[in-house]
């Protein structure tokens, strides 16, 4: 019988369920428990037999867990968390600041090397998946241009950049890619486009009684970093609205990129996410993610590691033989 991968989870927010529930269709990995640092007896998990313990217990034993997936926050968790727990764990995280990222790899590779771990960094869809075909479209067509769009999707920050606006009692904002933009790009046109043109905003609002609409729209379109520089639509709802058709959490996105080769003959290479839940996606990435640095670990590699070093069928349950013969 194949000895499974022990896996723990760091973290039980919408990625940490997510993470459970993506192990429950991975037959060669086991759940070693849920490590919170909230009262281990207040956090119900999506199995009853879900052991669930003390953040402060992974100090005490690494032993058991082959890989330790980390499912806190970009902003201030994994910071701390993924260079800390790399001295003692094989980790893999989701860090998606992406203006940060050289600093966090190296930051996780001085503790992974120092303490002989391999520890992966900013796996998910993005970074992650298109980075990736950003990757391969630039390689396969040297001569082009590269395009990612995102959406339809919630967005979690933005939407509780509207829930700060004076008069707003709650609110979601939805992030829409430019269908004439896709187009444009799609029949290799290669437009320079700017960052109106990519995408649009659409934010459904409910108001404090007594709040004025006018105000919060307002409010809302002209706000910098966030709506100012896209063409955004509020729509008021009621509460109820907003629970009934807006408690998901979709998400997506594209990456084309648009070349030409030989005696200019237009090429395009498109990838496409269609998401029905951001967070589960993100967590089957990380699943799938760990059982490459598993592979890896027990290779011999040590280190920070990204999803550009690790060959596809390192993500794969299935072994190199199943795959020439089922895939190629």
């Amino acid at each position: 019988m194949t000895t499974q991968i022990r896996i723990g989870i760091a973290g039980y927010g919408n990625l940490g369920r997510g993470v459970e529930a993506a192990l429950a269709q991975n037959s060669d990995m086991a759940l070693v428990g849920v490590f919170t640092r909230r009262a281990p007896e207040d956090v119900a998990t999506l199995s009853p037999e879900t052991p669930v313990f003390a953040y402060d217990a992974l100090s005490t034993d690494a032993a058991q867990i082959d890989v330790l997936i980390l499912c806190g926050g970009s902003k201030d968790d994994l910071p701390v968390q993924s260079p800390e727990l790399a001295a003692r764990f094989n980790i893999v995280d989701s860090f998606d600041t992406h203006a940060r990222i050289p600093e966090h790899f190296a930051a996780v590779d001085a503790s992974a090397r120092a303490a002989g771990t391999t520890a992966l960094i900013s796996a998910g869809w993005d970074p992650g998946m298109l980075s990736i075909n950003r990757i391969l479209g630039e390689a396969l067509l040297p001569e082009g241009d590269t395009y990612t769009f995102w959406g339809r999707g919630l967005s979690q920050g933005h939407s509780d950049a509207v829930r700060r606006v004076p008069g707003v009692a709650g609110g979601v904002q939805y992030t829409l890619p430019s269908e004439t933009a896709i187009a444009s790009v799609r029949a290799g046109e290669r437009p320079e486009l700017a960052t109106r043109d990519k995408h649009v905003r659409e934010c459904f609002v409910v108001l404090e009684e007594g709040a004025d609409a006018a105000a919060v729209r307002e409010a809302i379109v002209t706000m910098p970093n966030y709506f100012a520089d896209y063409d955004t639509s509020v729509t008021f709802i009621t509460a109820e609205e907003l629970a009934r058709d807006h408690g998901a959490m979709p998400h997506g996105g594209f990456v084309l990129r648009s070349g030409v080769t030989g005696q200019g003959n237009t090429q395009g290479v498109e990838y496409r996410l269609t998401l029905g839940s951001n967070p589960e996606f993100t967590a089957s990435v990380l699943v799938a993610y760990s059982r490459a640095v598993y592979r890896l670990h027990r290779g011999g590699q040590v280190g920070a590691v990204t999803v550009f070093d690790i060959a596809p069928g390192l993500l794969s349950p299935k072994t190199p033989e199943q795959l020439r013969a089922d895939d190629l």
